[in-house]
């Protein structure tokens, strides 16, 4: 059974289709880019994905359970346990430390553990900045920070959304690195995207247009 399948999946809004009958497969361990122009649909696959939206028709299953037919406290409670989250504006709490906002993400899954917290910055480089508040780190650890955020509850199902878009070249491969680690371990991940070159290192990218999958290439070399 794959992880996730979207069967002939659209969302309308009045006439616009800003998906239309999209279907798609993502195994377990899988990492997928999505990529398209601004309004092909990208941003409400994503969001249709990780729960915060419901298809107008189609079908979504996520470990087999359509989650399309789910109400709001189920997709809360699937968001929460299955899924990590991670955004290009980070959505860091800017009185508390990379520590905490860590255990933020804790605290709405199960108990805040602070040990657990530390490991998972200590994976994404941050161990030393675990006491700076996110106005004191640079965009790329905060983007690290929301790395760690999004690892802390062991998700199922990594979904970025634009993870480097804010960053430098530097931070970018660092990101992406960590990407790589994850992918390696058996996380499956799910990356929006804009930049050629992030795509290219997923290892299949999905190219949406008007609401369409307009073509889907398989990234067979090794990154």
């Amino acid at each position: 059974m794959s992880l996730l399948e979207l069967k002939d999946v659209s969302k309308i809004y009045g006439p616009l289709k800003a998906l239309d009958k999209v279907s798609l497969t993502v195994e377990e361990g899988e990492w997928v880019a999505i990529m398209g122009p601004s309004g092909s649909g990208k941003s409400t696959m994503m969001n249709i994905i990780s729960c915060l939206d419901t298809p107008t028709e189609g079908q979504v299953l996520l470990d087999g359970v359509d989650i399309a037919k789910e109400n709001s406290k189920r997709l809360t409670e699937i968001r929460r346990d299955k899924i990590g989250l991670i955004f290009q504006q980070f959505h860091l709490v800017n009185y508390l430390t990379a520590l905490e906002n860590v255990m933020v993400a804790q605290y709405y899954h199960s108990m805040p553990d602070e040990a657990e917290a530390m490991e998972a910055l200590e994976m994404v480089g941050l161990k030393d900045r675990a006491k700076h508040l996110p106005a004191q780190l640079s965009g790329g650890e905060q983007q690290r920070v929301c790395i760690a955020r999004a690892l802390t509850n062991h998700p199922e199902i990594m979904l970025a959304d634009e993870p480097t878009g804010n960053l430098d070249e530097a931070n970018e491969n660092i990101v992406l690195d960590l990407f790589r680690q994850l992918h390696k371990a058996g996380t499956t991940l799910i990356v929006v995207t804009h930049d050629p070159e992030v795509a290219d290192v997923a290892g299949r990218t999905i190219i949406l247009e008007h609401g369409k999958i307009k073509k889907e290439v398989i990234n067979s070399k090794e990154k």
